[in-house]
């Protein structure tokens, strides 16, 4: 049952980045007012921001995921009466 799970599993996963990435842009605009999150290298963006945006898109990416994978596993169960884990 796992190997029917895998291709759901990666889709999921691609479709849980592009909805993390979306809300971190959102979230990321609302706070700074500006379209990007400074890269790690930008030089017109202080110490403080650059963490602070890498601390806040690790914390989104790292709940969206989760909660994506989590219904996946769960709709996945449903469908199948299986945990895909198990």
């Amino acid at each position: 049952m796992k190997t029917l799970y895998k291709p759901l599993g990666i889709v999921l996963g691609v479709l849980g980045g592009i909805a993390a990435n979306a809300v971190f842009t959102r979230v990321w605009r609302g706070m700074s007012g500006r379209d990007e999150a400074p890269r790690a290298t930008a030089a017109d963006y202080t110490w403080r921001e650059v963490l602070i945006a890498a601390a806040l898109q690790g914390a989104i990416f790292g709940l969206i995921k989760a909660a994506v994978d989590r219904a996946g596993a769960a709709g996945y169960e449903q469908l199948t009466g299986t945990w895909p884990d198990k």
